[in-house]
């Protein structure tokens, strides 16, 4: 079982004379019609953790919106399909955007439509940056998830048991009482790292790395704080980090911001903003 003050003293650490391309330049595909809470919350939440640089790519019509809502996140509109999601139509532009980033996050909100479902899947294998699969990212692979074994860059995949399910088409329960031993056989099998999340979110390697963490609370179990941990662990892997130890942080300082969040908010009250800005103070011990 790894230890997470090690990972935390392993952490990059600043000099005086840093400047914003030192620390990297995270892309965020997310979003789509109905669902652009998902795109600005795993945005911010790569901004608030660190990272130099964050572009969210999103449909062309939702563009103004985001643009109005994100001050220091910039905005890339794209082509998009009749439902306002991305389209295969935007697949070269991104892969041509993407080679000037540090890590790609793909899926807060991206939407099931079929077209933006297959755009996921494409630049899932060609994109040559370490990738964060989240949401309808990795709900793009239920039923195919052979096709991760060709990515081209670490992957790391963040599902919630309900994800997993239909990812290896087994029965939620069998997920929820093998939690280790059913992420550390996927992380073997397809070459990713594992990001279980629940109660007591699990992280796996491929080589067998283990780490259980043990933050968090049953306030964060509401909509939005998911995409929040996407967007903290594409910002440590945009800031060098490598993705094990990346998610592993990810995972224990989202717990960290939720239980300070509590504190404030309580159990019911808690909504994935209060998470959000309670980042920095969460964040504090990085530097």
């Amino acid at each position: 079982m790894i230890a997470i003050n090690e990972l935390i003293a392993g952490f990059p650490k600043r000099s005086r004379d840093a400047s914003k391309g030192d620390f990297g330049h995270v892309l965020v595909i997310a979003g789509s019609a109905g669902y652009t809470g998902a795109a600005y919350l795993a945005s911010q939440a790569a901004l608030l953790s660190g990272c130099g640089l964050v572009t969210l790519a999103i449909g062309r019509s939702l563009y103004e919106v985001m643009a109005a809502k994100l001050t220091e996140v910039m905005v890339k509109p794209f082509f998009e399909t009749r439902d306002f999601s991305l389209s295969l139509m935007a697949e070269k532009e991104v892969l041509n955007f993407s080679q000037k980033c540090s890590s790609v996050a793909i899926g807060p909100g991206i939407s099931q439509n079929k077209e933006t479902q297959g755009l996921v899947r494409n630049l899932a294998a060609k994109i040559a940056k370490p990738m964060i699969l989240d949401a309808d990212g990795i709900n793009a692979f239920a039923g195919q998830a052979d096709i991760l074994k060709n990515a081209k860059a670490p992957l790391v995949l963040t599902p919630h048991p309900g994800e997993m399910s239909r990812l290896i088409d087994k029965d939620k329960d069998e997920i929820q009482k093998n939690r280790k031993a059913i992420a550390l056989e996927f992380a073997a099998k397809y070459n990713t790292i594992l990001v279980l999340k629940g109660f007591n979110t699990v992280v796996a390697d491929p080589g067998g790395k283990i780490y259980e963490n043990q933050t968090g609370n049953a306030g964060m179990a509401t909509g939005g704080t998911g995409d929040i941990l996407t967007g903290i662990i594409a910002s440590f892997i945009g800031q060098g980090v490598e993705p094990f130890a990346a998610s592993a942080l990810g995972v224990y300082f989202h717990g960290m911001a939720g239980d300070i969040a509590v504190k404030e908010k309580g159990v019911l009250s808690l909504i994935a903003t209060d998470l959000l800005y309670k980042l920095p103070e969460a964040l504090k011990v990085l530097g």
